[in-house]
């Protein structure tokens, strides 16, 4: 089928279903452009918290969908493509967090979303990189171990006061390949353009952008910004929703372009067939769902 067909039939799969579609501002702009809801990973916990559909069809990598199931467990979650993971989630696992914790048994454990289900059950509170100096901040005590993504932990901790922050040395490859190098090639032939990035980025690029900020934030600033024009140091799929909501501005993106091709693994097709044939099923062992829920929930109850 051609891609406007395929739309379609998926939109008439969705409404037969009572499903919802979720997606991450990482995908691809045909499949960001059938979802009922396009976002961070803070924004897409609470949608799917919240979701009153009976299916929720989630467009991102499996830890995401992880949690749509463990925060709703009574409801159908499905992956369009399985396969789809996260070296950063893959960075920490629990054995190494049990010989961490033995290390410093004060610390909390503040586990960043990207993380897999049974690592949530094992840590005190969740953060996104939207929330995360804000979990950071109220979470009791003075010694935190903060895992996976070093460069997320590094750049809050800057400005945290009374607090030690043990990092897991963990990094998101995608962000990892923006440096200041590739930055300020695009600086020299834009030099009016203002340097927005994540901080998953390294801290020799957060450190002299414009402004940081998680994926949402990053769209939020550019659409509101009297700026006209950006380089974008986080992955490209985020330009789709910036474009939309700023088309008469400029987005500039540094070479080479930051990838995430574990999300570009779902495509039209592969929903449409998840959605068709409801395959692709998202479980989570019990015991650990409500022990990485109690973690998620306390995040999501931070106001």
């Amino acid at each position: 089928m051609e891609t406007q067909e395929l739309q379609r039939e998926i939109r008439r799969l969705k409404e037969e279903k009572n499903a919802v579609i979720l997606a991450h501002y990482y995908q691809r702009p045909e499949v960001q452009d059938i979802a009922d809801f396009v976002g961070d990973s803070l924004e897409l916990s609470r949608e799917a918290a919240t979701a009153p559909h009976n299916i929720i069809l989630f467009c991102g990598v499996t830890f995401m969908a992880e949690i749509a199931k463990t925060i709703s467990p009574q409801k159908t979650v499905l992956i369009p493509y399985p396969g789809a993971g996260c070296i950063l989630a893959d960075m920490a696992f629990p054995k190494e967090i049990e010989e961490a914790k033995g290390r410093h048994p004060r610390a909390k454990v503040i586990a960043y979303v990207n993380t897999h289900a049974q690592v949530k059950a094992m840590a005190d509170i969740i953060c996104t990189s939207a929330n995360a100096r804000e979990v950071m901040e109220k979470t009791p005590g003075d010694e935190i171990i903060f895992l996976p993504d070093r460069n997320l932990g590094a750049y809050h901790a800057r400005s945290l006061k009374g607090k030690r922050v043990i990092l897991w040395n963990g990094y998101c490859p995608v962000h990892q390949t923006i440096t200041l190098q590739t930055i300020e090639m695009v600086k020299e032939k834009h030099p009016q353009a203002l340097v927005v990035v994540h901080p998953e980025c390294p801290p020799e690029v957060t450190e002299r952008a414009d402004f940081v900020g998680s994926t949402s934030q990053l769209v939020r600033f550019v659409e509101e910004s009297d700026a006209q024009s950006f380089i974008v140091g986080t992955e490209e799929g985020t330009l789709h929703q910036m474009r939309k909501k700023a088309p008469e501005k400029e987005l500039l993106l540094p070479d080479p372009v930051p990838l995430c091709h574990q999300m570009k693994m779902i495509t039209l097709e592969r929903v449409h067939k998840a959605l068709k044939d409801e395959v692709y099923r998202v479980e989570v062992e019990e015991d650990i769902r409500r022990k990485a829920e109690k973690a998620i929930r306390k995040m999501l109850e931070l106001r």
